[in-house]
């Protein structure tokens, strides 16, 4: 699919706010010379440039098992799971050296969060890193993501930061997840067999005449990870993030792709953040509990588009968590919206009727001031 066909313009990139940027272990090391760190601190001094231009940057890389062999000596990758698991503990410490050290340079902050399958799996657990991931862009700090390869087993590994990075732009709603590989970008044949393959240059992530390019077999695009990356795209496309699969090699790669420039490949998605969440909220057709509201809560739910407060909630039935889904009623127990609560069944009973400089006392902390935030909150 060609630039001029597609539904979007490159110029529209410059639009993503919030940005996960997904980089290669082929990029950053190799088992003889361990991290590149001239690299590194290229990909960090634009980093840094994003943010200072107003920009949320969230950073998955890959790296620690190969600094880690380099660091112990060895001269090739293990099969084994501990081993590779003692490698990624050793690496993982120069893995974020190295880019501590590079944002730092750049009036930038970092913190290091790593990651396992179970993190994103278990609702709580998926709550509490979004809130942490959230607070440090608040912030201005680099969330550097990892899988955490030194406790992961074969059954709880994502087995690629493709797909991590893909999971972390769900968990954050990112606009956009750019994919820095070794390679162009999804190319229409296998370039050993014909050297003339063109790059794609745009094609929506669901469009399926992209999976005969990436399947598994005699083609090299399969076995050099762009089975993956096609993967990774269409996962984030869910959440309603684009996707862009560049090469990492080309110079001011982050640069250029935001200010529009034709590079790599972009796989779009076809509904924007805030329309894939909703649609989701809106069709969860059996929710844990119910919040009864009054007349101006109502009011201000249908009319100004706003969050629900605690101070116009009268009642709350059921049994839910933070993070499920409630229903919102009115004082005649007709359904006036739905959405995703900030607090559990018990908080919502204590807070009840109280404005939020009261939710201390009442129940020992404040996670957000509104009950269910109006992104959270779809209008029945």
């Amino acid at each position: 699919m060609s630039e001029n066909d597609a539904a979007f313009h490159r110029s529209d990139l410059a639009d993503a706010k919030r940005i996960v940027v997904k980089v290669g272990s082929s990029l950053l090391t190799s088992l003889e010379a361990g991290l590149a760190r001239e690299e590194i601190g290229q990909y960090c001094r634009e980093i840094a440039a994003l943010m200072a231009a107003g920009k949320e940057v969230i950073l998955v890389s890959s790296g620690s098992i190969a600094e880690g062999c380099k660091r112990l000596g060895w001269t090739s990758r293990p099969d084994e799971v501990h081993r590779l698991q003692a490698a990624a503990a050793v690496g993982q410490i120069g893995l974020m050296q190295a880019y501590e050290e590079a944002l730092k340079e750049h009036g930038c902050g970092s913190a290091m969060i790593l990651l396992t399958h179970d993190d994103l799996a278990d609702r709580q657990r998926y709550l509490n890193a979004r809130a942490t991931l959230k607070t440090l862009m608040d912030v201005s700090v680099v969330p550097i993501i990892n899988e955490n390869d030194t406790v992961a087993t074969d059954e709880i590994r994502f087995g690629d930061n493709d797909t991590l990075g893909a999971l972390v732009a769900n968990l954050i709603e990112a606009d956009l997840l750019i994919i820095l590989t070794d390679v162009a970008g999804l190319l229409s044949e296998d370039p050993r067999v014909n050297p003339a393959a063109k790059r794609i240059e745009s094609a929506l992530a669901t469009d399926q005449s992209l999976t005969r390019l990436v399947g598994e077999g005699a083609g090299a695009l399969g076995r050099g990870g762009m089975v993956t990356k096609l993967g990774a795209a269409r996962l984030a496309a869910r959440s309603g993030a684009h996707t862009l699969i560049a090469s990492g090699e080309e110079p001011k790669i982050l640069t250029r792709i935001l200010d529009g420039e034709n590079l790599g490949t972009w796989l779009q998605a076809e509904v924007s953040v805030m329309t894939a969440r909703k649609r989701w909220i809106a069709g969860q057709l059996r929710a844990k509990g119910d919040i009864v509201i009054d007349n101006g809560a109502v009011h201000a739910l249908q009319q100004r588009g706003v969050s629900l407060l605690a101070v116009g909630i009268l009642g709350v039935r059921g049994d839910f968590r933070r993070g499920d889904v409630v229903r919102c009623l009115d004082q005649n127990n007709e359904v006036i919206a739905q959405g995703l609560s900030n607090y559990g069944y018990a908080e919502v009973e204590a807070i009840k009727g109280l404005g939020s400089d009261a939710y201390f006392e009442a129940i020992g902390y404040a996670a957000e001031e509104e009950v269910v935030h109006r992104d959270n909150l779809v209008l029945i």
